[in-house]
């Protein structure tokens, strides 16, 4: 399918303006709500002050039969399930006017501390994400990610940490095509089941289901039954005048019973418990992606994935959902009693494992698919909200990197001053240099954060890219560690050694170093540094470094023609620093280092 239906808005379309319009569409559906739910609540009122007159009559004067209660009885407990259906419609307008004010605030720069952070996924060690803002507070992974499981979390946050095959990312852009246009689709997946992202540990549940464990015997569940049957006729003749002895023999019975098997069930429940709101939400999904028809491979092959014939996994996993949920139950306080005399967590943790006997070993290929479909997705409304980004095209062979009209992601339209980079056998080493503020930092990251997004399968902020599958790697944010006894110039060459390291990997490496050893002395700087890049380019990598020390720029000269000067210049206007951030041929010929002195009020 290729279009998000009747009132879907195509591939080209303006986003804000689909945005505003389905928003105040929604909070006209929520004012309206609002009033029908008080007039229920109101008409509920009046019923109930009727029915208290009945009862009045009924139980005081007795002017009127007991039958009379019945007509207000039923129609209040119409008007609360009628209540109860305007609240769950108003609560899901709502949050589908919440579902377009996050896409308005994308596209206003507003969202940056609004959305899932990634945080957990965060690994100082890892060779470019902490450089990139990959992951944190008004990250990529921020901007990208709608995913409502961790499992589509985690798939997101894969993708963006490791580049993928150009087979694999071929099909990404096939699926992501398909999905761009499917607003429809994506303000279902936000409203399905509770108002809660989920929180299901996704390789626990993953192991949960995996592991290797006999159900209950029928033995074993047939004297659960018969334990609990007697449990109840004890507790009838008690009540029928038989005694009390029957019921706590039956009782006790029961519960050395229960004790007997509690490793058991301990082993079975153990990663399962309290994730009902999880399951009833991956049910849900797993329920729209069985009953899309989808055109391109990628998507066909997620949902054949699930399974053809039997039971649907959605069926399965809303089973499991029910059985979990009947087994809290056990918490309610005043049900807890019954639940002694019926071994419930027993009797349901038998169920649970006889479920997983059946069904665990396919858990992990449901949450990866859910997962995969909820990046993709997240892909897809990134794509929905730039229409004029590209696709990235991919060469096979050989290492490069070219970008036309290069932008940073994070940076808004009116932000961003694009450039052009080009990186190839012919010409591996950019030397950025620049005053300071003047974009070298910024331009590192731009070339690497779209490097990143063309290699998990989305768009690139760009006019166009061009480029091989590469490693990428980074040193633009060391720092040091006074816990650890880690200087910051150590952290930064133990970064470089990885980085070196990734040039002898399997691909290709793309290389962005920020201010080289700038924290040594000038001589060590040079020589260190002319060693650091010789050795990548000649390991085959391509990349920029940038620099305040002009001295390193002549290390173009000696490399040149693989090696290349580019800069950014400013002007001093009126005591104030500008920058057009528009990248240059050549080494810069100016600092601003004292004028910004200056301008703070040092006195140089």
């Amino acid at each position: 399918m290729t279009s998000s239906g009747p009132s879907g808005c195509a591939d080209g379309c303006d986003a804000r303006a689909e945005y505003l319009r389905r928003r105040d569409e929604r909070r006209t559906s929520v004012e309206r709500l609002e009033r029908e739910e008080a007039a229920l609540s109101n008409a509920r009122l009046v019923v109930f002050m009727l029915g208290a007159a009945v009862a009045w009559f009924v139980l005081g004067p007795r002017l009127l039969s007991g039958g009379w209660l019945a007509a207000p009885a039923l129609l209040f407990l119409v008007l609360v399930f009628r209540h109860q259906e305007a609240t769950g419609r108003r609560e899901r307008a709502a949050r589908a006017v919440a579902f377009y004010d996050a896409g308005l605030a994308r596209l206003d720069g507003r969202w940056p501390g609004t959305g899932v952070t990634g945080e957990r996924f965060r690994d100082p060690a890892h060779p470019y994400a902490e450089d990139l803002d990959l992951l944190g507070r008004g990250s990529l992974f921020e901007l990208l990610c709608t995913a409502r499981t961790r499992a589509g979390e985690d798939c997101l946050a894969r993708w963006l940490l490791a580049p993928a095959g150009v087979e694999a990312l071929r099909a990404r852009h096939e699926a992501v095509r398909e999905l761009r246009p499917r607003l429809d689709l994506r303000e279902d997946l936000a409203l399905l089941g509770e108002d809660v992202r989920g929180a299901v540990d996704v390789a626990a549940l993953t192991a949960w289901g995996g592991a290797v464990i006999e159900p209950a015997r029928p033995g074993l569940r047939a004297g659960a039954a018969l334990l609990a049957a007697g449990g109840v006729a004890g507790l009838i003749g008690w009540g029928t005048g038989f005694g009390p002895a029957p019921f706590f023999v039956s009782l006790l019975a029961g519960q050395v019973f229960v004790r007997a098997v509690r490793p058991h069930v301990r082993r079975v429940l153990h990663g399962i418990e309290r994730s009902r709101r999880d399951l009833a939400l991956l049910s849900l999904l797993l329920k729209r992606l069985e009953a899309e028809e989808w055109e391109t491979g990628l998507l066909r092959a997620l949902r054949d994935r699930l399974g053809g014939r039997g039971t649907p996994p959605s069926a399965r996993i809303a089973r499991l959902q029910r059985l979990v949920e009947l087994l809290e139950s056990q918490n309610n306080q005043f049900f807890a009693p019954v639940a002694l005399v019926l071994l419930w967590s027993t009797q349901w943790a038998f169920a649970i494992g006889a479920w997983r006997a059946e069904n665990g070993p396919h858990l992990g290929t449901w949450l990866q698919a859910v997962g995969e479909f909820e990046a993709l997705c997240a892909l897809a409304a990134y794509a929905y909200d730039h229409p004029e980004d590209p696709f990235p095209e991919f060469a096979e062979n050989g290492v490069c990197f070219h970008g036309k009209g290069l932008a940073h992601p994070l940076l808004s339209g009116a932000q961003a001053v694009r450039n052009d980079v080009r990186l190839d056998e012919d010409r591996q080493l950019l030397i950025v240099s620049g005053s300071n503020m003047s974009g070298k930092s910024t331009l590192l990251r731009t070339v690497g954060t779209n490097a990143v997004l063309a290699l998990a399968g989305a768009p690139v902020r760009a006019a166009e890219v061009r480029l091989t599958p590469v490693a990428v790697g980074a040193s633009l944010r060391t720092q040091d560690s006074l816990q650890g006894g880690v200087s910051r110039f150590y952290a930064e060459i133990t970064r470089l050694r990885q980085v070196v390291d990734l040039a002898h990997g399997p691909l290709p490496l793309l290389f962005l170093l920020d201010e080289i050893l700038h924290g040594t002395n000038s001589h060590d700087r040079r020589q260190g540094a002319e060693a650091v890049v010789r050795t990548l380019v000649g390991a085959g990598a391509v990349g920029l470094i940038t620099t305040h020390d002009l001295a390193l720029a002549r290390i173009a000269e000696d490399m040149a023609p693989r090696a290349s000067n580019v800069h950014f210049q400013d002007d001093l206007r009126d005591g104030k620093m500008s920058f057009d951030y528009v990248l240059r041929d050549g080494v810069v010929e100016k600092s601003n280092a004292i004028a910004l002195m200056r301008a703070v009020g040092l006195d140089v």
